[in-house]
């Protein structure tokens, strides 16, 4: 182990475990947030370590967001969460902008923040694109609002997709220097976690490109609230290659949509791509794509029926996020008001 390794494991250790992460309400929760984050979500609830889970509005907002939309979209979010099993006396569930804490934590890290760092993340880049001058200034600094979101609960721990990365090794940056400049050991360098079958999962229609609830072409995602008959249409539909599925993942690399189903495949089955071959290897797709539709009908579709009774109440999604919110502040309040006397900020 180098010394930097070893320094940083130390330093760690010197926090209580605990999770935090969150997505974004911008609209059609897809079989990617499902696999990509939500169902992880819920199975680390179970391993005996602090889960605290969030619906970033504020986020969201870095963008245009019609207001009707926005609180649809939230409790939608909220539903997703809930339907997949996540259990609100287990993990802390709430909406970012419910904890002010976030906000306040995310302009001293404004503060911490190298204008540098932000120019060289990537998602700015892909989405102020050409345009960057007409962009906001909140797509520009949202990566320090998210180090504060994961910061202001000490968070040891962040699952994230592959395509979040980059924002956790903005955060340790941001901690790293913070702690260096106030000579402290306050804020923990939060360790992504990127682990199962389909941390990043792939078009249906072409398996070069992310799953987007922006694509145009609803063929090239399962959403969450599809019901049966449309996920099995969709995945009969996706596209494939005409070769049998090979004996080992090896065979896929160059085959970006077979990958991609043997993955969503892996991922449903909560096992692994290599475990899939060992038993599909050699078959066609024809034989393939009925396993997994009756796979997916199986794991979806009684997350899209549950889905939609929540959102006929939505008074109790929102009863679950307050008492969420009540409960993430008791931990947030205190980690925001030593941050305030590391700075120099006076409280009455």
């Amino acid at each position: 182990m180098s010394d930097a390794t070893q320094a940083q494991a130390q330093t760690t250790a010197r926090f209580t475990p605990r999770v935090f992460s969150g997505i974004q309400p911008s609209g059609g929760l897809t079989l990617g947030n499902y696999l990509g984050a939500i169902k992880r979500f819920v199975d680390m609830q179970e391993q005996g370590i602090e889960t605290i889970y969030c619906v970033v509005d504020m986020h969201a907002i870095t963008v245009w967001q019609e207001p009707d939309a926005l609180r649809r979209q939230t409790r939608e979010l909220a539903a997703g969460y809930l339907a997949a099993g996540l259990d609100p006396s287990k993990s802390i569930l709430f909406n970012q902008s419910q904890v002010p804490e976030h906000a306040q934590l995310g302009w001293v890290f404004n503060c911490v923040a190298r204008m540098g760092w932000m120019n060289r993340m990537t998602q700015w880049k892909d989405k102020a694109g050409k345009n960057a001058e007409k962009a906001s200034l909140g797509l520009f600094a949202y990566p320090s609002l998210m180090a504060a979101d994961i910061l202001l609960y000490h968070a040891t721990h962040v699952p994230v997709g592959e395509d979040q990365k980059q924002h956790v090794e903005l955060t340790r940056d941001i901690a790293a220097k913070f702690n260096n400049d106030y000579g402290v050991e306050f804020f923990p360098l939060s360790e992504p976690v990127i682990e199962g079958a389909a941390t990043r999962v792939m078009s249906l229609r072409d398996g070069s490109k992310k799953m987007s609830k922006s694509d145009p072409s609803d063929m090239s995602r399962i959403n969450m609230t599809d019901d049966a008959d449309t996920i099995a249409k969709k995945i009969r539909k996706a596209k494939t290659d005409p070769e049998p599925l090979p004996e080992t993942p090896d065979g896929l690399e160059d085959r970006p949509e077979a990958r991609n189903l043997v993955r969503i495949y892996a991922a449903l089955a909560e096992t692994t791509p290599q475990a899939v071959l060992a038993e599909m290897g050699g078959k066609q797709f024809s034989e393939f794509k009925p396993a997994l539709v009756d796979l997916a009908v199986d794991r979806l579709a009684p997350i899209s029926e549950e889905m939609s009774r929540l959102m006929q109440d939505p008074a109790e999604i929102d009863s679950i996020l307050g008492r969420g919110a009540d409960r993430a502040r008791q931990i947030a309040t205190p980690i925001l008001q030593r941050t305030y006397d590391i700075v120099g900020m006076i409280r009455g």
